[in-house]
């Protein structure tokens, strides 16, 4: 895909990442896109930045966190928080390591890495523009 077919948005991510190259790339790549970004290494870390930024449109978390919570218990406990997040997990891992059984939940987007920054708009668009 060429860049110029790229879409982007004015929307706010919060990005949660431990790797921190990965996380200041994956930052670097939504902000040209368009995108207004938090950025967290950990999930209490992406707590509170939830609770300082209220106006967050989506959760891009990895699925593997440190520190105890997991992106599935992030996502679940961010939308206590606020409940229409939309979310998009991230993961390193084969499909089958993280999903039950052989099959993610309906409705949860998932996008594994390695991805290309097409890959990223494309898929980061589909959840944002869900209804």
């Amino acid at each position: 895909m060429s860049l110029n077919r790229i879409i982007g948005g004015t929307e706010s991510i919060l990005v949660v990442e431990d790797d921190r190259l990965v996380r200041e790339h994956l930052v670097a790549r939504l902000e040209e896109m368009g995108y207004r970004v938090t950025a967290a290494e950990t999930g209490p870390q992406a707590l509170n930045a939830l609770k300082q930024t209220p106006d967050i449109d989506l959760l891009l978390t990895d699925m593997v966190l440190p520190g105890g919570m997991k992106g599935r218990v992030l996502a679940d406990t961010a939308r206590g928080v606020l409940r229409d997040l939309k979310v998009l997990f991230t993961s390193g891992y084969s499909e089958n390591a993280i999903v039950h059984p052989g099959r993610l939940d309906p409705g949860v987007e998932l996008l594994g890495k390695p991805y290309r920054r097409d890959q990223l708009a494309a898929k980061v668009r589909k959840v944002l523009d869900k209804v």
